[in-house]
């Protein structure tokens, strides 16, 4: 939910994008001052956000807090409001008339996000913790690939965080606790998936516990006596903090808070489930459409979708949909062979896809992506996924993709994922915005607030490879419409499931209706994770619609590379914000004289 008295009106978010001084040599004391306090103020943003997320400033590349784990406890949700309440006062009296472009936006972006985090605290979002795909229990694991481990001080730190994971597994029980009291519960099922998960993790011991993993990573460059002492610390730290504390989780759950868990899948059947709903839905659309909205506009693109199937199966010699879809579903050259046969395939739509991006960007990443499997932890519920490097390039972007039970997968979709999870879409994407010089090191975490822009490209991305001539093979371009169908699909059930009191069986057997097959894993990350999987087509369909916009205004001198660089070069975005931002461009061209460029042939 939004806290309209906060925000700036809109007129004054597009005035923000008009053109302003770029640099203070010339101006007043006052616009100096003004910039200077701006900038202070970031800074004290930037370093709330990495007290109150340690675990995430690691990920950003921020090692501060690098020896600490968050703060779970009940008395820190609360002070966490009233400290957020008192920077959203602060930032919505920062003056930033007459700065540049870059400053009103920054200021417009630290109002917004603290406007939404107080409100997720006035909500207690915080209070249902645990879930099996984004709970804490599958959370922590990730320390062991996203902390650095290359002195002995950073290992060092690995170690104090393990030892701290009881004190935080107690805090996140008091606080479900409190969130049964207030009648705020997942579903019972899901509860149940976790207890599974959180064994699945606790049981290997010793060495060879995930959590263990960088006893084995040592540098050969530290001391003998180092290495030794640090790998038994942390096997230590494991068998003696890490597996009783998630025991603890395990019985707690299982015994006292799965029991308790609401019978019913959709948010709607909590206290305040209306409410709860429509804050995720703004969340993580950044926007305000009603769940109906989204709903009617799922059904249209569903059968939208449909069409551009018929004309492709047709394309392809097929009498109608259905046929085609059962000639190339039943293809025994789309179920792979092994493990690396996935891999290997996502590292070559990548690599053929790298030397095409000049024709549709001027910006380009400098930062590497690898292709790897998802951690065995994690594997059997995860699913493919982009794991963004550090601003500093310590650490390179990687694709984390599903190879589990092979031989039950299909590679029908996997041109389609490599394009969204590499490039171009999310580590471009998110590549280029850590690269932008003189941008706020805040940026970075926005990435957690604006989901909408961050998938809704990654989406847009998938399209591309078709226009640069990929997609040949008509079974690969069907992976690719159906992967956009599973998108739409999800705007369907997910209001279906939190607003319509839709239940599970409805959902799978809609999916059913236009995929032919059981969604299960996809429908229960809707459930445990609503509005989420709302981002993508509705990011996706205001980029289409901006770029439609801009070819329309702009005609002959519409340059797609010119376009795409005007969505990636601010970093990320809320929708309405970057539609106000490109409209500025479009207008600014519209009325700028016409240059004509002669190009030599080798240009």
């Amino acid at each position: 939910m939004r806290l309209p008295s906060l925000f700036m009106p809109a007129v004054l978010a597009i005035s923000l994008l008009v053109a302003a001084p770029t640099a203070f040599g010339q101006a007043s004391s006052a616009l100096v001052s003004r910039h200077k306090t701006l900038r202070a103020f970031a800074d004290d943003y930037w370093d709330f956000y990495q007290r109150e997320n340690p675990e995430s400033a690691s990920f950003y590349g921020e090692y501060r807090y690098n020896d600490k784990l968050r703060d779970f406890s009940l008395a820190h949700w609360h002070r966490a409001e009233k400290d957020t309440a008192l920077l959203l006062a602060r930032a919505a009296a920062l003056d930033v008339s007459g700065l540049p472009a870059r400053d009103q936006l920054d200021k417009l972006l630290l109002v917004r996000t603290l406007s939404d985090k107080l409100e997720g605290l006035r909500l207690k979002t915080y209070e249902m913790p645990v879930d099996q795909f984004g709970g804490i229990q599958i959370a922590l694991p990730q320390l062991v690939s996203s902390v650095p481990l290359d002195t002995v001080r950073h290992f060092q730190d690995y170690i104090a965080r393990l030892n701290q994971v009881p004190k935080l597994f107690d805090q996140v029980i008091a606080v479900m606790r409190q969130g049964e009291k207030d009648g705020l519960m997942p579903p019972r099922y899901l509860l149940d998936m976790t207890v599974k998960q959180a064994q699945a993790i606790e049981r290997p011991k010793g060495a060879a516990n995930v959590f263990a993993e960088p006893a084995q990573r040592i540098p050969v460059t530290f001391s003998a006596a180092d290495r030794k002492r640090l790998r038994m610390e942390i096997v230590r730290a494991v068998d003696a903090k890490v597996r009783p504390a998630y025991v603890k989780l395990e019985k707690f759950i299982a015994a006292e808070y799965a029991p308790n868990g609401r019978p019913e899948a959709g948010l709607w059947s909590l206290p305040n489930g209306d409410a709860l709903y429509r804050f995720a839905i703004h969340m993580q659309t950044t926007s305000d459409l009603s769940p109906e909205q989204i709903h009617q506009l799922g059904l249209a693109q569903v059968a939208d979708i449909e069409g551009q199937i018929a004309a492709l199966a047709k394309a392809a010699g097929f009498a109608d949909a259905k046929t085609f879809k059962a000639s190339v579903h039943a293809d025994p050259k789309l179920v792979p062979t092994s493990r690396q046969q996935i891999l290997d395939q996502y590292q070559r739509y990548i690599a053929q896809m790298q030397p095409r991006l000049p024709q549709l960007f001027g910006l380009l990443p400098k930062a590497d992506v690898i292709v790897k499997s998802l951690p065995a932890y994690m594997e059997k519920e995860g699913s493919t996924e982009y794991h963004q490097g550090t601003a500093d390039g310590s650490r390179g972007g990687e694709v984390w993709v599903k190879t589990y039970d092979f031989k039950h997968q299909s590679m029908l979709e996997n041109e389609s994922t490599a394009y969204h999870e590499g490039i171009p879409g999310h580590h471009m994407q998110i590549s280029i915005a850590q690269e932008l010089p003189d941008i706020h090191p805040f940026h970075r975490a926005l990435t957690e607030d604006y989901n909408a822009y961050i998938e809704g490209w990654a989406l847009y991305a998938e399209r591309l490879g078709k226009e640069v001539g990929f997609y040949q093979d008509p079974a690969s371009d069907l992976g690719r419409l159906e992967s956009e169908q599973l998108r739409a699909i999800r705007l369907v059930v997910d209001t279906g499931v939190h607003y319509k009191h839709w239940t599970r069986q409805q959902m799978i057997d809609y999916f059913n209706q236009y995929l032919g097959e059981a969604m299960e894993s996809e429908v229960d990350r809707y459930i445990a994770d609503p509005a989420q999987a709302l981002g993508y087509k509705i990011g996706q369909l205001k980029i289409l619609a901006l770029r439609r916009h801009a070819q329309d205004q702009l005609g002959s001198t519409f340059d797609v590379r010119a376009f795409h660089d005007e969505i990636l070069n601010a970093g990320p975005l809320p929708l309405d914000v970057l539609e106000s931002r490109v409209n500025a461009w479009v207008a600014s061209l519209s009325s700028a004289p016409v240059t004509v460029v002669v190009r030599r042939d080798g240009d």
